[in-house]
């Protein structure tokens, strides 16, 4: 064995990478690279979009992403007989623990077999690399896989949590046992940390800091044009899901419409309620007032925010939405509700207006004071774009995170010197 100063390494577990909806993880790992950390990517499912649908970035990211699912045919079997002949006791410690999981649900333990199968072969590459520090994004799934690879390997897993949807179902998500199984969490919000906090004993809290996401205001700026064309357009970035209340957004359009507004709302984003969406704008006759535009890469996503007039998000349930810091650093008047880590980032009445979630007529009044008042637009977008700079600046809270990385692995493996293989001059 040899040692040498080298950078810290990490190996990151998403359930899908890179994905339309999730461009902010890809963000964060492009510029934890810039900050010296070396990251290597594991998405348990294929893309979302056709490959030369995706931008450079992303392109760039999936050639260099190890796809779980689709290596299964070549990799799920040497994977599982190497370490099943090397680690056995291991092996079936975290079969059994996979199994466990699902207690006497039959189908629970169904499941638990499958993300077995997957955690042998992460963690199976995982060596091969090198690798033994595993980061998930969302206490999901994905995270389930991470907590069992840290059974069958000498691997340390950690989680960026967001939230809400990680506490609906604390027991059925197994929160507490990945808040013990984790090495320290990172929390996107004060929000996130308090649930978190709720859903654990005393003594894990330690491990929990928060740190927030963030855009790149450099590329997300103002457009002299914004809110000025006829009809006024109203944009709103989401999947089409219940939490996302659109139905709740496309009864205010209807409000805002019968009381002779000149509008359009723009949904740009894809999900299982576009049907139904649909049919809720054409029962309402708002075909022409209300458009779906589906899926954009962040390559064309800037057009649809340079053309709004506000940007509207209706939700149920959030975390801290990263297209609300989006539009809000190109200085478009945001109008959202007031659920988990939303109003940590939109100040009431400064820097964008919250309304409560499923009232339409209040989120109509909130939407039809910026389509009055230009002067209100402008004041709002410009302490809007302030509060994105101050608090959620990319490369700012992406060198915290980095430092936090730093220090946390420096605790694992020595503050100055990683131990190296012979064979491959990487930590073993």
């Amino acid at each position: 064995m040899i040692r040498r100063e080298i950078s810290p390494r990490v190996a990151y577990l998403v359930s899908r990478y890179p994905a339309v909806s999730h461009t902010f993880i890809l963000r964060e790992i492009r510029e934890l690279r810039k900050n010296g950390i070396e990251i290597f990517t594991f998405s348990i499912n294929g893309l979302d979009h056709p490959f030369e649908k995706l931008t450079r970035e992303e392109q760039e990211e999936a050639q260099r992403t190890y796809f779980v699912k689709r290596r299964a045919l070549y990799d799920l079997l040497p994977a599982h007989l190497g370490t099943m002949l090397t680690a056995p006791w291991r092996y079936l410690r975290g079969l059994f623990f996979a199994l466990g999981l699902g207690g006497l649900d039959l189908r629970k333990k169904i499941y638990g077999v499958f993300y077995f199968f997957e955690a042998v072969m992460i963690g199976w590459r995982m060596k091969r690399e090198c690798f033994s520090d595993l980061h998930v994004h969302f206490a999901n799934p994905a995270a389930t896989v991470a907590m069992i690879v840290s059974k069958v390997f000498p691997v340390a897993f950690s989680m960026t949590v967001h939230g809400p949807t990680e506490f609906e179902d604390t027991e059925n998500s197994y929160l507490r046992q990945k808040i013990k199984g984790a090495a320290f969490l990172c929390c996107i919000s004060e929000f996130a940390k308090k649930q978190l906090m709720n859903a654990s004993e005393p003594s894990e809290w330690g491990k929990m800091k928060v740190l927030p996401l963030g855009i790149e205001t450099e590329k997300f700026c103002p457009s002299p044009s914004a809110g000025e064309q006829v009809p006024f357009e109203i944009l709103c970035v989401g999947r089409l899901v219940r939490d996302k209340g659109q139905r709740i957004l496309i009864a205010a359009i209807d409000r805002l419409v019968r009381a002779k507004e000149n509008v359009i709302l723009r949904l740009v984003g894809d999900g299982p309620d576009r049907t139904e969406l649909e049919q809720e704008a054409a029962k309402r006759s708002l075909k022409k007032n209300v458009l779906f535009e589906g899926n954009v890469n962040q390559d064309q996503i800037l057009d649809y925010y340079r053309k709004a007039g506000v940007f509207v998000l209706a939700s149920f349930a959030e975390g801290v939405p990263v297209v609300l810091m989006e539009a809000m650093a190109m200085e478009i008047p945001c109008v959202s509700t007031v659920v988990a880590g939303i109003p940590e980032l939109i100040e009431n009445g400064k820097s964008g207006t919250l309304v409560p979630p499923g009232d339409e007529l209040a989120l109509a009044n909130a939407i039809i004071q910026f389509l009055k008042d230009p002067d209100l637009r402008r004041k709002t977008g410009a302490e809007g774009r302030r509060r994105v700079i101050e608090k959620y600046n990319l490369e700012q809270n992406m060198k915290k995170k980095a430092a936090y990385f730093f220090e946390q692995l420096s605790q694992r493996h020595g503050k100055e010197k990683t131990v190296l293989c012979n064979a491959c001059d990487k930590p073993k």
